[in-house]
């Protein structure tokens, strides 16, 4: 069970987080600043300005691969004007007129390496987020635009330098609109808003982990990109806090008869004022639904007031309200949260730092 008061104890929190985890996380900003730097020295805007390939195909590799596939999918829309493939290969009829994204942190990812050397091999353009040594980078050796990283994370921290790496492939080539730059600087305030040193009144990150302590999250999202961010919850949640949850689109999870149900109970049958010992025999107490919107605008909200009439007591994360910026910025953002909340409970709950479980203050 968490230990709740550590999130408000700065002094313990520092003295948990021996590896230095949650700077590690609050350095999303200056990653994706990085890999625009370094795409500029190689002339990615050079080779990509408005080019529209025949097929864009995006790798996914074990760790955040999928979840940013996912996202970027989701941010192009069924309006992309030209193919989307997501594959864990790169197939062999890959050719000079296709575009690769992919991201790996192994260094000896010997699949990822055979297709990078495959689509380059075949004249295709490669973007790949990748450790400067090792055998994905000899693949694409002077081939493929290798974005190394710049800034030391640990291992599982490059989501940011990862969907910043195909955000700006995107909109160098015309085929969505974000401001790379922005997005950096608005991952830096969010970093700012969850220091260690702020309460959890005011901390979002702090608030999250505690909405979520001790429960079961059922993370739902209302839209694609909100999707997307709720799989990447998901991964964060498991990874640092040992947590298992339920993520996928609310349109699926109506279909899912039993867990809605019981969704909707837990939502609906307990009140702020209750006490939470009358509901301990009850299965759905353990419940938190958390509904996640990335989108805006008329559909966006008609999509918030159906899930909010059946889910009254359901969790609305919706940056929207907060960061008035684009789609990609905003789920950004919503995943920089849910990281840093992610880390908050893993830290409270022993799974990560330190040398196992903390007392509290009191012992």
């Amino acid at each position: 069970m968490p230990d709740d008061s550590l999130l408000d104890d700065p002094a313990r929190l520092s003295e948990a987080d021996t590896d230095g985890l949650l700077r590690a996380a609050a350095l999303a900003g200056a990653q994706v600043r990085s890999v625009v730097e370094a795409a500029t020295e190689l002339g990615v805007g050079n080779a990509l300005t408005d080019v529209r390939p025949r097929a864009l195909l995006i790798v996914t590799r074990p760790g955040h691969g999928a979840a940013i596939a996912h996202l970027l999918v989701a941010l192009l829309g069924p309006a992309c004007p030209v193919p989307v493939v997501v594959t864990d290969e790169v197939p062999g009829w890959v050719g000079p007129l296709d575009v690769v994204i992919a991201h790996t942190e192994d260094a000896g990812d010997h699949v990822l390496a055979e297709s990078v050397g495959r689509a380059t091999r075949y004249g295709a353009t490669v973007v790949v987020t990748a450790p400067p040594d090792g055998p994905v980078a000899a693949a694409g050796a002077g081939r493929a635009f290798l974005l190394p990283p710049r800034v030391y994370v640990p291992p599982g921290f490059a989501f940011p330098r990862a969907l910043g790496a195909g955000l700006l492939t995107l909109t160098t080539m015309g085929l969505l609109r974000t401001d790379v730059q922005r997005l950096a600087d608005e991952l830096d305030k969010e970093a700012e808003k969850d220091h260690p040193a702020h309460e959890s009144f005011v901390n979002p990150a702090k608030s999250l982990a505690l909405r979520l302590a001790d429960r079961v999250p059922l993370l739902w999202g209302l839209d694609p990109a909100a999707t997307a961010v709720a799989s990447h919850a998901r991964h964060v949640l498991a990874a640092h806090a040992g947590f298992v949850c339920d993520a996928g689109s609310y349109a699926d999870a109506q279909t899912r008869f039993s867990l809605h149900r019981a969704a909707v109970r837990s939502s609906s049958g307990q009140g702020i004022f209750d006490d939470p010992d009358d509901f301990a025999g009850d299965p759905t107490a353990m419940l938190r639904v958390q509904l996640l919107a990335i989108s805006s605008g008329p559909a966006a909200e008609a999509a918030r007031h159906m899930a909010g009439d059946t889910l009254p007591g359901a969790d609305v994360l919706a940056p929207a309200e907060e960061v008035g910026a684009d789609e990609p910025t905003r789920a950004a953002v919503l995943a920089l949260r849910f990281e840093l909340a992610a880390l908050y409970l893993g830290l409270a709950a022993g799974t990560i730092g330190g040398s196992g479980r903390y007392a509290s203050a009191g012992v």
